[in-house]
C-alpha cells in the first residue's frame, strides 16, 4: 500500500501544480484577488504531496520492498542503510522524483519569501513555476513511474545499486547539483513574469539576485563535489573528463555566472535589461538541456542514466515548449526596451558586458563540442566521432584565460567611467610584479613552463587586485580593522568568489603541469620512487565489506628514510553482480596528494599499480567551496531585506 500511496500523492501533486499554473494566472487576467492569493497556499500542498511521495519511495527502499520494480533494480538486502536511502536517486525514476521534490521546494520557498512582491507579480512568478512543476510531475507519471509493481511475481533479492554509486558522493552530489539546476527556474520564472507584466525595470533585478546567487552557489557546490568524487572514485586520478554529462552541468553554470554579473549591472545602473532577461531564460534552458542529455539515452557516459530514448522525446518536447514560448515572449515584449543610462568604454559596465560575452562564447564552444558528436552520428547513419580534451583545451582554455585576465582588471574599474591613466598606473606594476613572482615560483619549484607561468601570473594578479580593492574600499579610515568588518556582506562575497576562482585555477594549472604518475608492475618488497617519495609494495591481503570481497594492497610510503604514511588501495568484487571496482588510497595534504590505485593481478604474485603525485590538487575544490560560500554570503546582505524590496516594487522605480 505504501507504493500506491506514493503514486496517489504524485497524482494529487499533479493536480495542485495544474491549479497553481492556471488559477493565479487567470486571477491576474481577470483581476480576481482571491484567485491570485491562492499562489501563496497552493505551493504548500504541492510540496507536501511530492514530499509524501518521496517518503513512500524511501520507505520502500529501507524496507527492501522488491515488489517495487525500481527498488528491485537498484537495491539489495546487503546494501548498507545509508546507501539504500541514497539509492532512491541512484537511477532515473528516483532521481527525477528528487528533481520534482526540489522544484516543489523552490516553489514553496518563493511563496514564503515573496511577500514583498505585489500580488499580481507573485501570482505570475508562481504560476510559471507551477507550469514547470506540472511538466516534471507529468513526465514522472507518464513515462517514469518509480512506484511500478512487479506483481504477482517479484524477486526475493534485488540486483544491487551500481557499485560505482556506493559512495558518499552519491549522498551529497546529486541533491546539491539539482538544487542548482532547478534553482535556476526562479530567475527564469521571474523573468517570464516580468515580461508578462511589462514592468522591466531595475527592481526585478534586485529581487532576482539573491535567488540567482543561491541557485548558482548550489550548482557550484554540485560541480565541485562531482569533480572530487570522480577524482577519488574512478581510480585514474583525474578530476575532470570534459564528459558530455559534466558539460551539461558546466554550461548552465557559465550562463549563470554571466547572469549574476549582468543582474548586478541592471540593479546598479539600469543597463542590460533585456540582455539580463535573455540570460535568465537561457540559464534554465541549459539546465533543461542537461536533463535531456542525461536522461534521453542519446549519449553514453559513466554519469548518464541509460533509459529508454522515448522518454527523451517527452523531455525534448517539454524543453521545446518552454524555451520556444519563452523566446517568443521575449521577442514580442523585449524588443522595445532600452537602457537609458550611459557609460564609457572604460567603465565597469563595459567590463561586465565583456565578461558576459566571453562567458557566452565559452558556453557556445562547450555546447558545440558536446553536441557535435550527436549531430555527426545522426547525419552519417550511425558513424561516430569523439570530441574530447584536445578540442576543449584548444578552444575553451584560451577564452577562459582571457576571461581571467578581464576578471583581474574589473575590480579596479568604476561605474560610468574609469580614467585609463589611473587604471594602468595601478595595474601595470601589479601585473609586472605578479609575472616576476610567478616566474620565480615556477622556476624554483618545478621547471620552466611558459603556460604555467602565464596562468600563475594571472592568478597572482587577481589576488593582488582584490587586495588593492580591499584597501581602496577602506580608504583613509582611522580604524581599518573595524571598518573592514563593517563592509557590506556582498563585498565579502565578491572578494571570496573571485579569490576562489584564483585558487581553483592555480590548483588546476599546478596539477596539470607538475603532477607525476607511474604505472608499474610490483611484486612484494619492490619499491618505486617518485617526487622524492619511495613507495614500497608490501603485498596484498583479503578483506571483506558488507556486500563485497576485496583484495587490499599495502603500500608504505617514506621520504628520506622516514615513514610518511601507509596506504591500502583496494580491488573490490561485489557479491550480487560480480562487478569489480577500484578504490584508490589517498594521503591528502594542503600542498600535495599521494595517490595509489591497485590494478589487476599479473603473475607470480605481482600486481599492476598506479602511483600519482599531485601537487595542489585540493586547491581545485577548496576554490570551488570559496566561490560557493561567496555566492551564499551575498544573499545575507542587508540590501536584500524584504522591506526595501517591497518599497522598490511598490513604486516600480529602480531600487
Amino acid at each position: 500500500m505504501i507504493a500506491e500511496l506514493g503514486h496517489f500523492c504524485l497524482i494529487l501533486a499533479l493536480g495542485l501544480a495544474a491549479c497553481l499554473a492556471i488559477i493565479p494566472a487567470l486571477g491576474v487576467r481577470l483581476g480576481n484577488e482571491s484567485w491570485m492569493r491562492l499562489s501563496a497556499s497552493l505551493p504548500i500542498g504541492l510540496f507536501l504531496f511530492v514530499g509524501m511521495s518521496f517518503a513512500c519511495l524511501a520507505s520502500a527502499f529501507l524496507t527492501d520492498d522488491f515488489s517495487v520494480a525500481y527498488v528491485a533494480r537498484n537495491s539489495n538486502t546487503l546494501l548498507p542503510v545509508y546507501y539504500k536511502f541514497s539509492a532512491l536517486w541512484g537511477a532515473h525514476e528516483g532521481s527525477f522524483l528528487l528533481w520534482s521534490l526540489i522544484m516543489a521546494g523552490w516553489t514553496l520557498a518563493v511563496s514564503l519569501f515573496s511577500g514583498a512582491l505585489t500580488l499580481d507579480m507573485r501570482a505570475r512568478v508562481l504560476s510559471v513555476m507551477g507550469v514547470l512543476s506540472f511538466g516534471f510531475i507529468l513526465f514522472l507519471l507518464a513515462t517514469s513511474d518509480p512506484f511500478e509493481r512487479s506483481l504477482p511475481i517479484y524477486p526475493s533479492e534485488g540486483r544491487d545499486l551500481n557499485p560505482l554509486l556506493q559512495d558518499f558522493g552519491l549522498i551529497v552530489h546529486p541533491p546539491m547539483l539539482y538544487m542548482g539546476y532547478v534553482g535556476l527556474s526562479v530567475p527564469f520564472s521571474f523573468a517570464i513574469a516580468t515580461l508578462l507584466s511589462g514592468r522591466l525595470d531595475s527592481a526585478w533585478a534586485r529581487w532576482s539576485r539573491p535567488w540567482t546567487n543561491v541557485a548558482w552557489s548550489f550548482l557550484t557546490i554540485g560541480i565541485t563535489l562531482g569533480s572530487w568524487w570522480a577524482y577519488y572514485e574512478l581510480g585514474w586520478g583525474g578530476w575532470w573528463f570534459w564528459d558530455a554529462v559534466e558539460n551539461a552541468s558546466f554550461m548552465p553554470w557559465l550562463i549563470g555566472t554571466a547572469l549574476i554579473h549582468s543582474l548586478a549591472a541592471t540593479e546598479k545602473r539600469g543597463v542590460f535589461k533585456s540582455w539580463t532577461v535573455l540570460l535568465a531564460i537561457f540559464a534554465f534552458s541549459f539546465s533543461m538541456l542537461g536533463a535531456f542529455l542525461v536522461r534521453s539515452g542519446v549519449l553514453t557516459s559513466v554519469h548518464a542514466f541509460a533509459v529508454d530514448p522515448e522518454r527523451g522525446l517527452f523531455i525534448l518536447a517539454f524543453l521545446t515548449i518552454v524555451v520556444g514560448s519563452s523566446l517568443t515572449l521575449y521577442a514580442v515584449k523585449a524588443a522595445g526596451i532600452k537602457s537609458v543610462a550611459g557609460f564609457d568604454f572604460s567603465s565597469r559596465e563595459m567590463f561586465l558586458l565583456a565578461n558576459n560575452v566571453l562567458l557566452v562564447v565559452a558556453t557556445a564552444t562547450v555546447l558545440l563540442g558536446t553536441l557535435s558528436p550527436l549531430a555527426y552520428e545522426a547525419l552519417t547513419d550511425g558513424r561516430k566521432i569523439s570530441v574530447g580534451p584536445p578540442y576543449f583545451n584548444a578552444v575553451f582554455v584560451p577564452i577562459a584565460l582571457l576571461l581571467f585576465a578581464w576578471m583581474a582588471l574589473s575590480p579596479a574599474t568604476t561605474w560610468r567611467r574609469t580614467p585609463w591613466a589611473r587604471l594602468w598606473k595601478r595595474q601595470v606594476p601589479i601585473l609586472i610584479g605578479s609575472a616576476i613572482v610567478a616566474t620565480a615560483l615556477v622556476w624554483l619549484l618545478a621547471s620552466f613552463e611558459f603556460v604555467a607561468i602565464f596562468v600563475v601570473t594571472i592568478c597572482l594578479w587577481i589576488v593582488a587586485g582584490l587586495l588593492l580593492d580591499v584597501a581602496r574600499a577602506l580608504g583613509n579610515k582611522r580604524d581599518r580593522i573595524a571598518a573592514f568588518f563593517r563592509m557590506p556582506l556582498s563585498m565579502y562575497g565578491m572578494w571570496l568568489a573571485h579569490l576562489g576562482i584564483a585558487v581553483s585555477v592555480l590548483g588546476i594549472v599546478t596539477t596539470i603541469y607538475f603532477s607525476e604518475e607511474k604505472d608499474v608492475r610490483l611484486e612484494e618488497g619492490m619499491v618505486v620512487e617518485m617526487a622524492g617519495y619511495a613507495f614500497a609494495f608490501e603485498g596484498v591481503t583479503q578483506g571483506r565489506g558488507p556486500n563485497y570481497l576485496s583484495d587490499v594492497g599495502k603500500v608504505r610510503v617514506t621520504r628520506d628514510g622516514k615513514d610518511v604514511v601507509t596506504l591500502f588501495p583496494e580491488k573490490r568484487r561485489y557479491m550480487s553482480g560480480g562487478s569489480v571496482m577500484t578504490e584508490a588510497a589517498i594521503d591528502p595534504s594542503p600542498f600535495r596528494d599521494l595517490y595509489v590505485a591497485l590494478g589487476e593481478s599479473v603473475d607470480n604474485g605481482a600486481w599492476a599499480v598506479r602511483v600519482h603525485y599531485k601537487p595542489l590538487v585540493r586547491w581545485i575544490w577548496w576554490g570551488g567551496i570559496l566561490v560557493a560560500f561567496g555566492g551564499f554570503l551575498t544573499v545575507a546582505d542587508k540590501r536584500y531585506r524584504a522591506i526595501r524590496v517591497k518599497r522598490a516594487m511598490a513604486v516600480g522605480a529602480p531600487a
